[in-house]
């Protein structure tokens, strides 16, 4: 019989404390994204709207807002190199940048797409009132499941194709109710345009997300944090640069003055609409890319939709769109639809713990502690391992560092 000496039972009790600690601060670095998403979510539109409202009338400037406040990312990007430098033990020698050239390239195609789905959201927003283009952009969600599916191995459940079903027919009940809907010196032919548009926006967003999991996945190198933060750096910087080439073939650099002029509500508060709709698309971005990272591409989705419909509350308060039958019915179906959802996850997480907690796959080394690297490490490691896990995500020592 083997005695356990004092000095690994003191082992097992600090190797249990890390594990807590990494747990903790892997739920604190999701809980920063839910909120900057949330921010993001529901700014972001608001204040795009308020653009078109008081007469913005430039399409590439507002899509090019959505991604050009990416500079404001130096900061925490020099706090995590200067920590890095602190930590390491290469000292001064610590890598600037973390991304390689292979995340590099698959994050400027990522920056790309962004840049065309901002463009036909932006033109969607500038036809459709808040209410209704927040609906519509729910759709995304199916889109996201669909694309998770067929790119990551997203597992289906019962609930989540209910909440999909839902959110697709609420999206069509708007657009075979939508007439009364339009918002003043919109035309019949320029709203079904811009529903067109958020719709195939929508459909773009559902395949970025998803794109960001399996660019993860694919990675040869621990996904961190500061990564993250440089990965969106990247795709924020191609996307505005494809809106600013279109902004300079519109030539909106040069409208930008006049427009500031003649805005409803005055030129200091035009360039002020402009700065803020900036800053909210920034945390929307790195929050759900911070989502993506900590938990998974859906989950990201069924954040922004969740929030949507506060968003849609919010444009009937603050623009005094109307509410009508149409959108209470198709409002009532994507809150089922994301209780549904979120039931089914609920539920399909209650059974893995009763299936895993008698045999829960995790090691016993000899000093009796328990290994449970599999729900605290953070990182994409193996194909197999995002397959049965992905909505999970691995927790790493380097997470901040």
């Amino acid at each position: 019989m083997e005695v356990e000496s004092p000095v690994s039972g003191q082992g097992g009790i600090l190797e249990r404390e890390n594990k807590r600690k990494k747990l903790l601060l892997k739920r604190l670095v999701l809980s920063i994204n839910c909120i900057l998403l949330a921010i993001g979510t529901c700014g972001g539109p608001l204040l795009l709207r308020l653009y078109f409202v008081h007469g913005g009338k430039r399409i590439w400037l507002s899509s090019w807002l959505q991604t050009a406040a990416f500079p404001v990312m130096i900061v925490p990007l020099l706090v995590f190199y200067f920590l890095r430098r602190k930590n390491s033990p290469e000292g001064t020698k610590a890598k600037p940048f973390l991304i390689t050239w292979r995340l590099f390239l698959g994050n400027m195609v990522l920056g790309i797409l962004l840049g065309v789905d901002n463009y036909l959201y932006s033109s969607g927003s500038a036809k459709l009132p808040v209410s209704t283009s927040s609906l519509l952009l729910s759709t995304q969600l199916a889109f996201t499941a669909g694309f998770s599916f067929l790119m990551v191995k997203q597992k289906f459940t019962s609930y989540s194709i209910n909440a999909v079903v839902l959110l697709v027919v609420a999206a069509l009940i708007l657009g075979l109710h939508s007439s009364g809907d339009r918002p003043d010196g919109v035309s019949n032919k320029e709203y079904y345009i811009g529903f067109i548009m958020m719709l195939a926006a929508a459909l773009l967003y559902g395949i970025f997300l998803p794109s960001n999991e399996l660019l993860y996945k694919k990675a040869k190198q621990v996904i961190t944090y500061p990564l993250v933060i440089e990965m969106q750096v990247v795709i924020s910087i191609f996307a505005s640069a494809f809106c600013t080439v279109g902004m300079l073939v519109n030539k909106d650099f040069q409208v930008i003055p006049k427009e500031a002029k003649e805005y409803g509500i005055g030129e200091a508060k035009y360039y002020m609409v402009l700065v803020l709709s900036a800053i909210a698309w920034q945390f929307y971005l790195l929050g759900a890319i911070g989502v993506i990272f900590s938990a998974s591409s859906l989950f990201s989705g069924i954040m922004v939709s969740v929030l949507l419909p506060v968003t849609e509350i919010f444009g009937v308060i603050f623009y005094h769109e109307d509410f009508t039958s149409e959108k209470g019915v198709a409002l009532a179906l994507s809150i089922w639809g994301f209780i549904s959802y979120f039931y089914g996850e609920f539920k399909q997480s209650k059974n893995l713990n009763k299936q895993t907690r008698p045999n829960t796959g995790s090691t016993t080394d000899d000093s009796g502690v328990t290994s449970l690297n599999q729900e605290y490490e953070i990182g994409f490691r193996s194909d197999r391992e995002l397959q049965h896990h992905t909505t999970s995500i691995k927790v790493a020592p380097e997470l901040i560092t």
